[in-house]
């Protein structure tokens, strides 16, 4: 077959479409929201090139309006997650073996199939299983998966470029192979990029998976699944599970050939993962790779030098876009005591004219949090806040669920600056602010670095240089991803590679080639020409 080193395509940020009124793509996304809204799927597990139904199933609701069904789901057995797992290990037989550039056209292929013939779809399944709005779906479930896909095949290319030195009488060489037996990927409901891009990265460098996706995430997964078929992923590479995460996860550890798990989610599964992988490791062939980005408690700080209508509009967006069920969301914040009447006049002006509702109506900047568990979670720290003498609600406060999970976005002022929502992650439109005396700011750095057990994202505001090297420099285990004079989401594939440590996870920077250089287990081969026919060096003599 013909040879040769293969340019892929430069891999370039999608860019992010307006849907303002008047707009294609508007009249697109609403269309296949209505569509949707008024189809009831049926999503099996996909095990090898079986669809199973097993006949045990769950229903699918939008947070929104949890009255509406809008599918069913079935349920994986034990038996079920053994398949999937034989399944992937034969299939990795044949596509561990794939020439590279086979892997990669079947990813860019998905990724020009979301860029145009399903960008409306997977926006719209995104609006409907997570409440999103059309521009948090837009950035999130188009264009960040578009980007994943593509910059992962570049990264990919990267990673096999990167070769030793050799002499004239030795080559040498590093092969990049998949890890030995098959990965496990566990995806959040909050990004449907996510959701794609944990099982396709390591599919990508030629690993076949067992995917379990957030029960609150499946009706896009849905979306994700026929694209990947579509581009003609062979069967078995990426078999899906739904069901009990505890049972799936126990019968995946159990297994001699598990290779890693690329894990997205709440920081105490992650650790009670590892601990059983620990418990488990003499089970194992090799040593498995744990990848997980986890839980944050991300802050903003603001200098007395800041600009106070910057602050409140970042601390807007970066605290209560997608009602804060965002890893990287703002939740806790410190403003100067000089600024505070400033900043607080804008969260006066502005907060009232959020509007929240179903994401259908592209008018709301806000709908429902993702489900019950999650809406009662934020009504008890709510209710607590009420009564506490150390806090008050200065914003919000309110909530209903008579039709979907809806929580007010919410401002807590403390004065007490380890105040529980200060230090507990709450993965919801809730914000809590601590005012600090302009001259304590050194002490703040200490006081938010010390504060939470978290070290994802967090974000300074200041026009003094001096001020933002020294807060740099104080925070730097604070957040894996830290910005200045922005919000602490939004980090973009291919520009910001996003993770954290501490409990945030083990940081291998998704959107980068670092996390791709975890999913393969290098080889270094060396060719020596001129073999040595003597065993005797010089200075034998």
């Amino acid at each position: 077959m013909p040879k040769g080193f293969f340019n892929v395509p430069k891999a370039l940020n999608e860019p992010v479409k307006s849907y303002a009124p008047g707009t294609p793509e508007r009249e697109q996304v609403l269309k296949a929201y209505k569509e949707l809204w008024n189809t009831s799927i049926d999503v099996p597990l996909y095990i090898g090139k079986e669809q199973i139904k097993t006949g045990n199933t769950k229903t699918m609701s939008a947070p929104h309006d949890h009255q509406h069904i809008v599918g069913t789901y079935h349920l994986a057995e034990k038996t079920h997650v053994e398949k999937a797992i034989a399944e992937a290990l034969e299939a990795r037989k044949a596509w561990a073996s794939l020439p590279w550039e086979h892997r990669a056209s079947i990813f860019l292929k998905a990724a020009e199939l979301i860029a145009g013939p399903y960008r409306a779809k997977i926006n719209a399944a995104t609006m409907i299983a997570q409440s999103k709005t059309v521009h948090q779906a837009e950035i999130d479930a188009a264009c960040e998966l578009i980007d994943f896909l593509r910059f992962n095949v570049e990264f990919m290319t990267q990673i096999y470029q990167d070769q030793p030195y050799s002499p004239s009488d030795v080559w040498n060489r590093v092969e990049y192979r998949p890890l030995e037996g098959f990965v496990y990927a566990v995806t959040p409901f909050n990004f449907t990029a996510i959701a794609a891009n944990l099982p396709a990265s390591a599919a990508m460098m030629g690993n076949t998976v067992v995917w379990k996706p957030s029960d609150s995430q499946v009706f896009s997964a849905k979306v994700i699944i026929d694209i990947f078929k579509e581009a003609g992923l062979p069967d078995g590479v990426i078999n899906v599970v739904f069901g009990d995460p505890i049972m799936i996860t126990d019968t995946v550890l159990a297994s001699p050939d598990f290779a890693g798990i690329h894990y997205t989610g709440s920081t105490f599964v992650f650790k009670e993962i590892w601990a059983k992988i620990g418990a488990n490791i003499h089970t194992y062939k090799t040593y498995p790779r744990i990848v997980g980005e986890t839980g944050g408690k991300d802050f903003i700080l603001a200098h007395p030098s800041a600009d106070p209508i910057q602050v409140a509009a970042n601390s807007i967006r970066g605290a209560f876009e997608f009602q804060g069920q965002k890893c990287s969301a703002a939740s806790r914040a410190y403003f100067p005591k000089s600024l505070w009447p400033a900043i607080k006049a804008e969260f006066d002006k502005e907060i009232p004219t959020i509007k929240m509702g179903s994401p259908e109506d592209l008018n709301n900047f806000f709908t429902a949090v993702i489900h019950e568990g999650s809406f009662d979670k934020l009504v008890s720290y709510i209710e607590q806040a009420k009564q506490d003498a150390d806090a008050e609600i200065i914003f919000g406060g309110g909530y209903d669920k008579s039709k979907g999970w809806f929580v007010e976005p919410t401002i807590i002022l403390t004065t007490n600056p380890k105040y529980k929502t200060m230090e507990t992650e709450l993965f919801g439109p809730v914000l809590t602010i601590y005012i600090y005396e302009d001259a304590e700011w050194s002490s703040v750095l200490k006081l938010i670095d010390e504060t939470s057990e978290y070290a994802l994202t967090g974000a300074v505001f200041s026009e003094d240089r001096y001020a933002i090297n020294e807060a740099a420099k104080a925070l730097e285990n604070a957040a894996g991803n830290f910005y200045i004079n922005d919000k602490p989401t939004g980090a973009v594939v291919g520009n910001q590679p996003f993770g954290g440590a501490r409990a945030s996870g083990t940081n291998d920077k998704a959107g980068s080639a670092q996390n791709l250089l975890r999913w393969v287990s290098p080889r270094t081969i060396k060719e020596t020409f001129v073999t040595p026919v003597n065993y005797r060096y010089p200075f034998l003599g």
